[in-house]
């Protein structure tokens, strides 16, 4: 089975079990912080969602768009920047967000606050060419 199948059944796994349990079963992965990213698929317009590790910034919640340390961006981050109006999951909690890249002084604050609370994301820079979208998604008004 291809690797691209095995992650979608287990991100689909884990959607379903974090939808059904409000975030109890899936919110966590060890110490690390889940939400789900639901995204308009830019080539289909279908809605997309995947489980991702954040953090909290105020009102705003930051993602990282590290696909694992590959060459590629995430195709969630893909659909954001044809699309940056999304909706999260954070718990039992969703909302409508607007997604923006963090540039500058911001970004690299918040890149030091990531990697505080996941030291894998410094080992993902290292194995990539391009530089790692940080992404800030504000709450809809």
């Amino acid at each position: 089975m291809p690797a691209k199948t095995v992650m979608r059944l287990i991100s689909g796994t884990h959607q379903l079990w974090y939808r059904l349990s409000g975030g109890f079963i899936g919110g966590r992965f060890g110490h690390l912080p889940i939400l789900l990213l639901t995204t308009c698929g830019r080539k289909t317009g279908r809605n997309r969602t995947t489980p991702l590790v954040y953090l909290p910034d105020g009102e705003n919640i930051v993602i990282i768009a590290s696909n694992g340390g590959s060459d590629r961006h995430p195709e969630w981050w893909l659909n954001l920047r044809a699309q940056p109006n999304a909706e999260v999951q954070v718990g039992p909690d969703t909302k409508a967000v607007v997604a923006r890249e963090a540039q500058g002084e911001e970004r690299e604050r918040l890149w030091r606050d990531v990697v505080d609370l996941y030291h894998g994301y410094d080992e993902y820079r290292r194995m990539t060419a391009r530089e790692i979208p940080v992404v800030v998604l504000t709450p809809e008004n």
